[in-house]
């Protein structure tokens, strides 16, 4: 029984050793090892309390300091032996600065839990995962205004329903997901007020009788303030669920983008290029150049759903407080971390790889007829009710369909043959450049709009 206590923390309860079996399935160390800096941070501010309050000596603390700059020391060199008998990253962290130590670090866990320490862990570890996030969001948003910028005046067929609308240009088209990742962004600065509150010092569920100071410790670690409760600080991870969310919607305008990409670079389509880093080829087929990038993020995408699916399933029956269920909350968290944050870094460079086939997109314009509710607004402007104009331009579009041109090829008199209002002036409406230069209020597609958008956007971006 001996050898058991040694090995355990918690072992003087026990009379038989934990099976190897059990010791397999219940251990951490394996996956939260890699929340070991922000371990040592945590721990380091809760010793400075400890010394601060009187209740362990300078010297302690003196020894907890030297000792976990060694431990951290070896870690970074990668010579800790990580034991999963010791089960998780906070109690190979102890023990091995208690054999560096001695009794200063068993002194160190005095007034706290592994429930309060693993929740203070989990906050740090996501609010430097928020942080790393803005600046690669930061980075891919800057990449979509470059291209938006070079691409301002570039005409393209606008879709709904993935039928030709209206013209656009690819400038205002990428800056639709800069505002689509701007609306992310501002999730994660949100979600990061949350998720940087202090549940260190709730101790195991019910506080701790050790004069401690709380608000010292959140200053210590940067925290915003405190948890308010002690049984909500040690049991719930909804700040998890949030910051999962958030990356599952980002991932969803990944996801949107990325179709797009595909779709225009397939040869029926050919509106862009990606660059070959990006693509792979075909085992088989040697004249395969294949988007892969935006089709595994497509993939990756389901992915981070599934994260934030499994964090919701794992809180929704939890009676408080702390329950080993939560242990299972750190692998679809890391996971949407690393996919996040890798799906940005390569999206932000792939955006500047993207070479328009600006005579494709042109050619596309002449199919479908983009410019049909510019003549129905030019008929409005001539007296004719919205709702007649409509079924003009409608009657219009049929006769041109069965021509097999498209409006601009219809002559004056074929047109006034359903639109007796219309006059010279119309086919300068019906250009292409013409739409597009009409729409030049805030928001619009008109390339000084766009311009002026791109402006605003770098404003934003600092």
């Amino acid at each position: 029984m001996t050898s058991n206590a040694n090995q355990y923390t918690w072992a003087g309860r026990f009379s038989e050793p934990v099976s190897d079996l059990v010791k397999r399935y219940t251990a951490s160390v394996d996956f939260d090892k890699r929340m070991w800096r922000q371990d040592i941070c945590g721990s380091l501010a809760h010793a400075r309390m400890l010394a601060k309050q009187g209740i362990i000596s300078a010297q302690d603390l003196a020894d907890i300091e030297r000792g976990m700059a060694q431990v951290a020391q070896e870690i970074e060199a990668g010579q800790l032996e990580w034991s999963i008998d010791l089960e998780d990253v906070h109690l190979n962290v102890e023990k091995r600065l208690t054999a560096l130590v001695g009794d200063a670090g068993k002194r160190l866990h005095t007034g706290r839990s592994r429930n309060d320490q693993v929740a203070t862990d989990i906050r740090l570890y996501l609010r430097d995962a928020i942080d790393d996030i803005q600046v690669l969001l930061k980075q891919f948003r800057s990449a979509l205004v470059d291209l938006a910028e070079k691409e301002a005046a570039t005409p393209m067929p606008g879709f709904t329903h993935l039928q030709v609308a209206q013209p656009v240009t690819f400038g205002h088209h990428m800056l639709a997901y800069f505002e689509m990742f701007g609306r992310d962004a501002e999730r994660f600065a949100d979600t990061r007020k949350r998720v940087n509150r202090l549940p260190l010092g709730a101790a195991a569920l019910a506080g701790t009788t050790y004069p401690i100071d709380r608000e010292f410790v959140a200053a210590e670690l940067g925290f915003e303030g405190v948890c308010e409760n002690s049984l909500d600080a040690v049991s719930d991870r909804d700040f998890a669920i949030e910051f999962t969310s958030a990356c599952a919607l980002l991932m969803m305008h990944v996801s949107r983008l990325s179709e797009e990409l595909v779709m225009w670079m397939s040869p029926r389509i050919g509106f862009i290029q990606i660059a070959d880093r990006f693509c792979t080829g075909s085992s088989i087929m040697p004249q395969k150049k294949n988007p892969d990038v935006p089709e595994l993020a497509r993939g990756k995408t389901g992915r981070v759903y599934g994260q934030l699916l499994s964090l919701l399933t794992l809180m929704k029956s939890q009676p408080l407080a702390y329950n080993k269920d939560n242990q299972e909350d750190k692998e679809p968290l890391f996971d949407a971390v690393d996919t996040v944050t890798d799906t940005l870094r390569i999206f932000a460079d792939m955006a500047g790889g993207i070479t328009v086939r600006a005579e494709n997109m042109q050619a596309a314009l002449t199919q479908g007829f983009a410019t049909a509710t510019d003549l129905a607004d030019y008929l409005v402007k001539k007296g004719l009710p919205f709702r007649d104009a409509h079924e003009a331009v409608g009657h219009a579009v049929k006769a041109a369909e069965a021509k097999g041109v498209d409006l601009p090829q219809l002559t004056l008199d074929e047109i006034r043959a359903f639109c007796p209002q219309v006059e010279n002036d119309v086919f300068a409406v019906l250009t292409v450049a013409g739409s597009l230069a009409s729409r030049k209020h805030i928001g619009g597609t008109a390339p000084e709009q766009v311009k002026a958008a791109i402006g605003r956007a770098r404003q934003r971006l600092g």
